[in-house]
């Protein structure tokens, strides 16, 4: 069996048709404004989730960090969650480059923020205070669906609090294809969205920040005093493109194949968490988790190994690579058992 690489859906190569997109993009000098393959990927992408405007960023870390920034001014505040990409795990770049304060939250146990502990985060109007200024989501969290009943509410009581909103969309058309729903119904109300094209859709690079006109024009500066104005990024976006018209749908084929990884890990006697999207959350002790490690990789299953590991399919995993993958965990658990 050829190996399988569940690290992560970042892991994923273009495919053929994909490869071929980008050989025949037409390209200008973006930062001009001259790129025809970059416009129409950002008018494209704000289509569709009924915004008006949208930016391309190298990333998705750089296009969070530009949104916090068109959102708030130095001292302000972000509400955000404790497990949220934006705050755990992009280098504390709003605090560090933008001075914007985090306020996080404890996510409960479906992803969500509690609103009531949300709206009592919301600062006074009292100059000891950082202004309150945003509330950011995460769809989905952790491999969790939020729902789009709760982010009605969420983006209500930022109205009423009087608050700007921006969600982190890495991996938002997950949630739509779970939900059934698309992704201007789900992401309704939201002032940004920024939209990674890198991760379940399969492009190499790139994420679309979507949003009001004058959010985006302030994130394009902001763009650009963080390094990320590109010249012939049509190749980039063409990619993009491509991924828009022929990888969302089959994100069901991704879950499809994490539901059956799950299922056989449940059967071979792992402690498998049921997946609602493309991941999959495995309980390992500790004391075994060198060694499975070293036992998947001579298998061809390339995973990071740890007592909550995480597993997660993408298009370049199908369920041959799920059956290796579940056959590796059974013989280690197996030989375990033996020892």
């Amino acid at each position: 069996m050829m190996p399988v690489d569940l690290r992560s859906d970042t892991v994923t190569r273009p495919t053929p048709a994909m490869r071929a997109a980008l050989a025949r993009a037409e390209v200008g000098d973006d930062v001009f404004g001259d790129d025809p393959t970059v416009r129409a990927l950002e008018e494209r992408t704000a289509a569709m989730f009924g915004l008006e405007a949208g930016l391309f960023f190298p990333t998705g870390t750089q296009s969070n960090l530009a949104a916090l920034m068109a959102h708030c001014a130095r001292g302000e505040e972000v509400i955000l969650g404790q497990d949220a990409h934006t705050y755990r795990y992009e280098g504390g770049g709003a605090a560090v480059l933008g001075s914007i304060q985090p306020q996080p939250i404890a996510n409960e146990p479906d992803g969500t923020l509690d609103l009531d502990r949300v709206a009592a985060a919301v600062k006074p109007d009292d100059p000891h205070f950082a202004i309150t200024r945003l509330l950011a989501l995460e769809n989905t969290i952790g491999g969790k669906v939020i729902g789009r009943d709760y982010l009605a509410k969420a983006v209500t009581l930022a109205w009423k609090k009087g608050l700007s909103t921006h969600l982190d969309g890495a991996r938002i058309f997950n949630a739509a294809v779970k939900l059934a729903m698309p992704v201007d119904q789900l992401c309704a109300g939201f002032d940004t969205v920024s939209v990674c094209l890198s991760k379940g859709l399969g492009a190499p690079a790139g994420t679309v920040l979507v949003g009001h006109p004058g959010l985006i024009a302030r994130a394009r500066r902001i763009r650009k005093m963080l390094g990320g104005g590109m010249r012939q990024a049509g190749i980039l976006a063409a990619a993009g493109l491509h991924a828009l018209e022929h990888h969302v749908a089959r994100l069901a084929d991704d879950h499809a194949n994490a539901g059956r990884l799950a299922r056989g890990l449940a059967d071979a006697g792992w402690e498998a968490e049921a997946p609602q999207t493309n991941m999959v959350f495995v309980k390992v002790p500790r004391e075994r988790c060198e060694a499975l490690q070293a036992h998947l990789a001579a298998a061809g299953v390339t995973a990071i190994v740890s007592p909550r590991t995480r597993l997660v399919t993408h298009l370049d995993v199908d369920a041959a690579g799920v059956d290796l993958a579940v056959a590796a965990f059974a013989a280690f658990g197996r030989s375990a058992a033996a020892a």
